[in-house]
């Protein structure tokens, strides 16, 4: 029984050591990073996918239709989470915004809103005054937007983003992290000078599948 759990030992980590190598050969080594050290997942079995933006970014702006279409067809088994990144003080605005709206349960109806008022319409949501005036011409209640946006809990959550995201060690956004061991985005994909959201979703789909393998092993 001993020598069986030795050589069970053994394998699993032939096995760990296998899928790190075909990680690396699926994307060539370069359009990745590795997490180091790897952070704990929130999903469970599932496979994690963390996108790591900001309202305050064009890049995080030009990603979303690509990453709308990608969320209707990821697989069953990954569990997607937005995380908003605080690289600065001037993005606390933003981060909260996106809690409020968290909170409020209008991520689904707003979120894209936000980005277009933000890059398309110049409108300075940063500013509270302009940005409650902005909710309430979306039909939300004024008051109860604003309570939330200053409420002890989307403070706490905002402080707990900005943690995060160094403990991550985010780079860039947008950042997409899977399984707390991999970190990619666009400009890591880029063919050329050119973001290539086609390659970038590929190149997901492939470190998805050797999380999978991770799962696996375990």
């Amino acid at each position: 029984m001993q020598r069986f759990a030795s050589w069970l030992r053994l394998v699993t980590a032939l096995i760990w050591l296998s899928v790190s190598v075909t990680a690396a050969a699926q994307v060539a080594g370069k359009d990745f990073q590795l997490i180091n050290p790897p952070q704990p997942t929130e999903s469970g079995n599932k496979i994690e996918v963390i996108e790591f933006f900001s309202y305050a970014c064009p890049h995080c702006h030009s990603l979303q239709p690509s990453l709308a279409a990608w969320l209707k067809r990821k697989p069953a088994d990954v569990e997607f989470r937005r995380i908003p990144a605080v690289f600065q003080d001037n993005w606390i605005p933003f981060a909260r915004i996106f809690y409020t709206l968290d909170a409020m349960g209008l991520v689904d109806k707003l979120h894209h809103d936000v980005f277009a008022a933000i890059h398309d319409q110049r409108v300075r949501l940063q500013e509270p005054k302009v940005l409650f005036d902005w909710v309430a011409s979306k039909g939300v209640d004024k008051q109860k937007f604003i309570d939330t946006y200053n409420s002890f809990s989307v403070q706490s959550r905002t402080q707990r983003a900005t943690d995060v995201t160094r403990r991550y060690n985010v780079p860039f956004t947008p950042a997409i992290v899977v399984d707390g061991r991999y970190l990619t985005g666009p400009s890591m994909t880029a063919t050329g000078n050119a973001v290539d959201y086609d390659r970038f979703f590929k190149v997901l789909d492939q470190i998805i599948a050797s999380a999978r393998k991770n799962h696996s092993a375990k």
